[in-house]
């Protein structure tokens, strides 16, 4: 073989060397990116489960603050509601010691035309005995006029609520457990007890 001959095999071969050699080192090369991108992979990762657990904090977040929120409002309405109740009842209820003084004079008007009943003897003391009924009777109705009423009358069913008993005994034409006398008028406001009628019941 001559020089020549070896010469250009050497160099055929140098170069076989050389391209086996690259794709070593285009390998090499993409190595690096390689390791490079999987970090970057990991953190979106993180990063996205981070997102995903902040916005269960901001909904479990929103979720108390609507709790809260209706809670507050059923508590404001509630509220409202005892202030209003508590502003009818002071209305309903604001005579009701006045009242009760006044039963006293009602009580005092009927003594007295019970007992002008049996003591009328001319026009004089008739007129007498027309005007204490007619002030009586303005009196009651003035009294109804503010929730006043009236109750225990003879036949009528005893209600422990609004009658007081004062003896049972038999009364001819009073069904049992009814009112058979009345000794004082009872009186309600707004249908709440002023006063309890006492009263007698037949048994």
């Amino acid at each position: 073989m001559t020089t020549q001959q070896e010469k250009a095999q050497e160099q055929s071969t140098e170069q076989e060397n050389v391209e086996l050699q690259q794709p070593e080192a285009v390998e090499e090369q993409v190595q690096p990116e390689n390791r490079e991108e999987q970090p970057v992979e990991a953190e979106l990762a993180a990063a996205y489960a981070r997102i995903n657990e902040l916005e269960i904090y901001v909904s479990e977040i929103d979720a108390r603050e609507k709790d809260i929120q209706l809670r507050a409002q059923a508590e404001i309405q509630n509220i409202r509601r005892r202030a209003e109740q508590d502003v009818e009842k002071a209305h309903k209820f604001a005579l009701e010691k006045f009242a009760k003084e006044l039963l006293t004079v009602v009580d005092n008007l009927e003594r007295g035309l019970a007992a002008l009943d049996n003591a009328v003897t001319d026009e004089t003391t008739q007129a007498l005995v027309d005007g204490v009924e007619l002030t009586h009777k303005e009196f009651i109705s003035t009294l109804g006029k503010f929730g006043v009423e009236a109750v225990g009358v003879v036949g009528e069913a005893f209600n422990p609520e609004l009658h007081q008993a004062i003896s049972m005994q038999p009364a001819e034409g009073i069904e049992s457990n009814h009112i058979s006398v009345v000794l004082q008028k009872g009186y309600t406001l707004q249908g709440r007890v002023l006063r309890p009628a006492m009263v007698m019941v037949a048994n």
